[in-house]
């Protein structure tokens, strides 16, 4: 049944560390395949024995563009494991995507993570995404193949099933993220419906053929802030003017959502609350709201069901939050009623 309603109510974790002591045995043992090169082994991060960080070499995207604290050449995952993990106990998997400007491996990710899967039987990986917005490039110029979906679905996904004790179905698995991250999620989700049972999107810019998405798209690929080098406005998706602009406008996840039929779909959004206060990201949040309305009326028009959490400032929806658009107790408040939601759904223990 249709439940298009509102819903009431940093610095990076060190990567390799040795195990720690509360961890009784050691995390899994990664083997390469499906295009990657296991280029650090699972280790836990110190105090979190239900989470570790592993590195990979993927040929889809060899030469990702770097923030601070990032080595060349290879990307670091980290995996929530549920407690009780014992190597024989199938779970699903929740495959959660950053932002732009962020990392997976960040203290916030990790506490966020492990927060809303405390009693959930349910595997979380938070990939490296860069700057990617989740899609392979039209034109990656001097940083090389940039092909982030080809990473993620055809090389990540089959890595981590024959890894880790997962149910290696749609049944068992889901993908949700926040802002570019929800953008990759729902894009990923109606690329590849046979992949995914649930989708979520946390403050996801998702109508590229809006003109504020574009621009913040295209101020992704030139700001430094979101990695180095920086590259071109056509980079990810070509040129974002009519009539050269057919990419931006397949990729469009707020349009092409007949794909999701069949699929649990949760959307989250503020509406940045007071806009004078803390005003760029009160007015991120009021824009991608724009874009989250775009898509409800079209899987309202397909007759897709769907969850939309418009909660406006925030007052309702958790302590702390007032709208904006990358504020954690938002965001928390997110992640831990899109847990119930597909927890309800799944396939699990």
């Amino acid at each position: 049944m249709r439940t298009a309603a509102l819903v009431a109510g940093l610095a990076a974790v060190t990567a390799f560390t040795a195990p720690v002591a509360a961890a009784e045995t050691g995390p899994p043992h990664l083997a390469d395949g499906f295009g990657l090169t296991v280029t650090e082994q699972p280790a836990w991060v110190a105090g979190h024995p239900r989470t570790f960080t592993f590195a990979v070499h993927s040929d889809q995207v060899p030469t990702p563009s770097l923030l601070p604290g990032q080595p060349p050449g290879q990307h670091v995952v980290m995996v929530t494991l549920p407690e009780g993990y014992d190597g024989s106990t199938r779970y699903p998997v929740l495959y959660a995507l950053h932002g732009n400007a962020d990392l997976p491996n960040t203290q916030r990710n990790l506490e966020s993570a492990e927060s809303a899967t405390r009693s959930a039987p349910l595997i979380t990986v938070q990939p490296n995404g860069g700057r990617s917005w989740y899609s392979n490039w039209a034109n990656p110029g001097a940083l090389g193949t940039q092909n982030w979906e080809n990473f993620h679905l055809g090389q990540l996904i089959p890595l981590i099933d024959a890894n880790l004790r997962t149910i290696p179905a749609r049944t068992g698995r889901a993908i949700a993220g926040h802002s570019m991250g929800g953008f990759g999620a729902v894009h990923y989700a109606e690329h590849r419906p046979d992949l995914f049972g649930y989708v979520g999107s946390f403050s996801g810019g998702l109508d590229l053929q809006n003109p504020e998405q574009r621009a913040v798209v295209a101020e992704t690929a030139l700001d430094p802030a979101s990695g180095t080098p920086t590259t071109s406005v056509d980079a990810i998706f070509g040129p974002p003017v009519w009539p050269f602009d057919g990419i931006w406008t397949a990729q469009s996840p707020a349009q092409h959502v007949a794909a999701l039929r069949g699929m649990g779909v949760a959307l989250y959004t503020g509406n940045g609350g007071d806009l004078t206060v803390d005003p760029i990201q009160a007015v991120v949040e009021n824009r991608a709201r724009e874009t989250n309305l775009v898509t409800a009326a079209t899987l309202t028009a397909e007759g897709i069901p769907f969850t939309f959490a418009d909660y406006g400032d925030g007052s309702t929806w958790a302590p702390g939050c007032t709208g904006k658009h990358n504020q954690q107790p938002c965001l928390q408040a997110d992640l831990d009623h899109f847990v119930g939601l597909l927890m309800r759904t799944l396939r699990h223990p």
